[in-house]
């Protein structure tokens, strides 16, 4: 099964795991996927949001939310909204589309040690 989304996730993993910093604490959210209605319920009165980014990044007091697209891939209208909150709550949050955006969002942020060789980058 071709699953993109999953692929550029596990990339941008294994760079984490090998050049984030070591004070940085990242995380998933597992959000996605199918859930029956009465885990969904439970879910929900204990507190789970929809629409989180893919990734949360912590560092030096500062919380990171990074959204990771494929090629293509877009917002839903509930990931936009609750990007807007978390904003407004003080987090710093991006969407990133392919593995190349994704790295130099996360190089941008001084997340990782050192730099990427982005394709068409020198």
């Amino acid at each position: 099964m071709n699953r993109p989304e999953q692929q550029l996730q596990k990339t941008v993993c294994q760079h984490l795991s090998l050049r984030g910093h070591h004070d940085l604490y990242w995380w998933h959210h597992p959000a996605g996927g199918y859930r029956s209605p009465i885990e969904a319920a439970i879910f929900k009165s204990v507190g789970a949001k929809a629409g989180l980014p893919d990734l949360f990044l912590l560092r030096q007091g500062k919380l990171y939310g990074l959204e990771l697209k494929p090629e293509g891939g877009r917002l839903s209208p509930t990931q936009t909204s609750a990007h807007v909150l978390l904003r407004q709550a003080g987090a710093t949050i991006d969407t990133a589309i392919g593995i190349d955006a994704a790295i130099q969002q996360l190089e941008t942020w001084g997340l990782l040690k050192g730099r990427a060789n982005v394709r068409g980058k020198e």
